[in-house]
């Protein structure tokens, strides 16, 4: 499995493509961030992002995007720009009809650290391990998009299981329609 994970930003998005399965060794295959100017127009920023992400589509291509969830923040401005980094992000991989993932920063800190209170310092410490590289990928952004693409990986087969479970309730369970006329 591959997976582009993105953690979505106006200035600095970060991104980070990891490889592998559940069980098994994770090899990096890149990371870095997506960089735009601060005194840019919104719309102008939100295009170069796009332009980044599909650079990295293009050039990795993975079989999925796992990008952060936005939450509520106390700072209004930063959680509209990080929504509408988000936003792209979804956008890019829905146009080459990926299956997009989102993750908490939570989820994501407690898959790659044991602890959903981890700081980035930990964070970047454990991806350093976890992908065995000789130092933690720099920026943080660039560390925390392979935590989200680590996370999705160990994540995602239970997640799928899940899902068919659920899905096969919902048909088990379905009212019975009969044929129109026949009552």
């Amino acid at each position: 499995m591959r997976v582009l994970g993105v953690d979505p930003g106006l200035t600095r998005c970060g991104v980070g493509v990891v490889e592998g399965t559940a069980g098994r060794p994770l090899r990096m295959v890149g990371a870095g961030v997506v960089r735009t100017p601060a005194e840019a127009d919104i719309a102008e920023r939100l295009v170069l992002i796009e332009r980044g992400i599909e650079q990295w589509l293009d050039e990795h291509r993975p079989e999925y995007v796992a990008v952060e969830r936005v939450f509520s923040q106390h700072n209004v401005r930063t959680v509209m720009g990080t929504a509408q980094a988000s936003a792209v992000a979804m956008l890019c991989a829905a146009r080459r009809g990926l299956p997009v993932a989102l993750h908490t920063p939570s989820e994501v800190k407690a898959a790659v650290t044991g602890s959903g209170r981890a700081d980035k310092a930990q964070v970047g410490s454990m991806v350093t391990r976890i992908l065995r590289l000789d130092a933690p990928p720099k920026p943080a952004d660039a560390a925390d998009a392979l935590a989200l693409a680590i996370c999705h990986i160990w994540r995602a087969p239970a997640t799928g299981r899940l899902q068919q479970a659920v899905a096969a309730h919902r048909r088990a369970t379905a009212p019975v329609r009969l044929p129109k006329g026949i009552r």
